[in-house]
């Protein structure tokens, strides 16, 4: 089967049906028939694919209803357009419509009904980013936030790994989450504290996962400048199956300890 007849358009296959419906069109003999309904080109690979079916049983209603069988899942898909959405922080741009990286970062967290997985590079200024998330999640103990963050060795810095986390966690308690709101589990790549250089690794990776239906990527940080100021771009993107991959990489990391929670 050479597969061209599921490329041909709605219309062209919605002709092929109605003509092995009136007896114009019957494989095996269906090329010159069939060279009046698409382009002469395709005519003998259509052919083939219907000669194909034939030969595995399908009689001619069978494949008039294998057709619209065909025609009735491409309708039922979203369009691609539908899927995805153009984000942006910076200036806007005429004949552009997108939406700013801020506003859907907010209405991300703002609408969270089962999980939030983020993961983030650089964080500033988190208690004014992360508000809309820290009050879902006090809105909504059940709601499962997991934050996956860079620790950041600066260089020169000798200190031992388990101070440097301490440290990380107390910034991040009293500096990058709202107050009075409850804590989400933090975790990060413990390569990122390698004393030696040529060994270490940094979390760089910006996304959010929520409710494992939508998937946003961008470039922009989680910074206030990032978020509203600065020139970023980004997707968002509605699929089940990709929001599942995604967390699935990140439980696997998990699983193999190549990923480590922060005690906060």
């Amino acid at each position: 089967m050479t597969g061209l007849l599921q490329k041909l358009s709605d219309s062209d296959l919605q002709e092929i049906a109605l003509a092995i419906r009136s007896g114009h069109l019957a494989p095996p003999d269906s090329t010159i028939a069939l060279q009046r309904l698409v382009p002469a080109s395709s005519a003998p690979s259509v052919a083939n694919d219907l000669q194909w079916l034939s030969e595995r049983g399908f009689a001619p209603e069978q494949l008039a209803v294998a057709l619209d069988m065909l025609i009735a899942d491409r309708r039922a898909r979203p369009r691609l357009d539908n899927l995805l959405e153009l984000v942006t922080t910076g200036p806007e741009v005429a004949g552009i419509a997108n939406r700013d990286t801020s506003v859907v970062v907010r209405d991300l967290f703002t609408n969270a009904r089962e999980s939030v997985l983020l993961a983030g590079y650089a964080i500033y200024q988190g208690q004014r980013v992360f508000q809309a998330l820290a009050d879902r999640l006090l809105a909504v103990p059940a709601l499962k936030v997991r934050l996956f963050l860079d620790i950041q060795r600066a260089a020169g810095d000798t200190s031992a790994p388990a101070e440097l986390i301490t440290r990380f966690a107390e910034r991040f308690r009293s500096q990058q989450w709202p107050t009075d709101r409850p804590l989400p589990e933090v975790y990060f790549d413990p390569r990122s504290l390698e004393s030696d250089p040529t060994e270490r690794a940094c979390l760089h990776a910006k996304c959010v996962v929520v409710d494992q239906q939508t998937v946003f990527v961008s470039s922009a940080n989680f910074t206030e400048a990032a978020q509203k100021r600065n020139l970023e771009i980004g997707l968002l993107i509605r699929s089940h199956s990709l929001a599942s991959q995604v967390i699935h990489y990140f439980e696997e990391l998990l699983a193999g300890n190549l990923l480590v929670r922060v005690r906060a």
